[in-house]
């Protein structure tokens, strides 16, 4: 770590995006309490849970409530927190309610921060809250095909995953964002309501020239998906739809069309395993939805590649190119 006083440290606010985890609010909340680099704001956006959690986040005087009177789903709820977070605010670090920071987590990001100042995003190095020598992960991985998975997720924790590297994007269970970058980029697609929402994002600010930095020292232990089911309907259907999304908007364009084929293969792949697994009917809606969203994805991918300063190349780096992407790292 280096050493920080507080006329170095920028402003953080912590966002929390909420949705019946209040089985999980009051350790989340705790940890925060207890970081070595307090955060100037935490703002949490409650999305009508209907278990304790309002009652679980009022007993923090710290946190600013924003309770919802319908789901408004991640993406639209971490917009209208970053909206509400105060002018000097310079980073936005996100935290899912089921995600708990060791409590050098922000200190450990703030230092990569002045420590890399070519970098905006930063990721955490996630281990499972249920069992702490395994990985959840260390960064989002995207492949050519338009495939996306976490990185290390389910390996053993050791120190070849110590080191610091660039990633293509952070999982938004617990990442730090440059509060510039975020809003300039439009923050989350909200027409995606939750699901890949943050590759999305990722892709977009790699587009538009900023860089995604992997911060070992940042720990952080999480559930995952433990409100919504990493294989429930609700994820399949969020999950499938939105990869079609983010290819279209943001694959460039030598990069899209050349690897157009793989995408199309990869979601009859997708179907056929659904059929085979007894959701057809899931996965047919599913796609068709993709498919008839089609429109205004090209429309969104217009408007993000006028403002592109990222080259081909800069993307081809940083994409997984492997043969056959590793199918059995994905999360649904």
């Amino acid at each position: 770590m280096i050493a920080l006083t507080k006329e170095k440290w920028p402003k953080v606010a912590v966002v929390i995006v909420n949705w019946n985890g209040g089985r999980f609010l009051e350790r989340c909340l705790s940890m925060l309490e207890t970081q070595t680099f307090a955060p100037q704001e935490i703002i949490l956006v409650d999305n009508a849970s209907t278990d304790s959690s309002i009652e679980i986040a009022r007993r923090f005087p710290d946190v600013c409530l924003l309770a919802q009177q319908d789901n408004l789903g991640f993406a639209k709820a971490n917009n209208l927190a970053v909206s509400r977070t105060s002018a000097d605010v310079e980073w936005i670090a996100l935290l899912n309610p089921d995600a708990f920071p060791g409590p050098r987590w922000l200190e450990a990001l703030i230092s990569a921060v002045q420590a890399h100042p070519d970098f905006d995003i930063f990721g955490s190095r996630l281990l499972s809250a249920t069992a702490p020598a395994t990985l959840d992960g260390t960064g989002d991985v995207y492949h050519v095909s338009g495939l996306v998975w976490r990185e290390d997720h389910g390996r053993t924790d050791d120190i070849s995953v110590h080191e610091s590297r660039e990633i293509f994007s952070p999982c938004a269970a617990a990442a730090l964002y440059s509060k510039r970058a975020f809003v300039d980029a439009g923050g989350f697609d909200e027409e995606y309501f939750c699901y890949v929402e943050d590759v999305d994002l990722g892709f977009r600010l790699r587009l538009f020239g900023h860089r995604c930095l992997y911060v070992p020292k940042a720990e952080v232990f999480h559930m995952g998906s433990a409100t919504t089911g990493r294989h429930s309907d609700f994820a399949v259907y969020y999950g499938h739809r939105n990869l079609v999304w983010t290819y279209v908007k943001n694959m460039p364009g030598l990069l899209f069309w050349l690897f157009l084929p793989a995408h199309a293969l990869l979601n009859v792949v997708s179907v056929i395993w659904f059929l085979v697994m007894g959701k057809g009917r899931l996965i047919l809606k599913t796609k068709a939805d993709a498919f008839r969203g089609l429109p205004r994805m090209w429309k969104k991918r217009r408007g993000i590649h006028r403002l592109r300063q990222a080259s081909v190349g800069d993307i081809w780096k940083n994409l997984d190119k492997s043969l056959v992407p590793r199918l059995y790292k994905t999360w649904w």
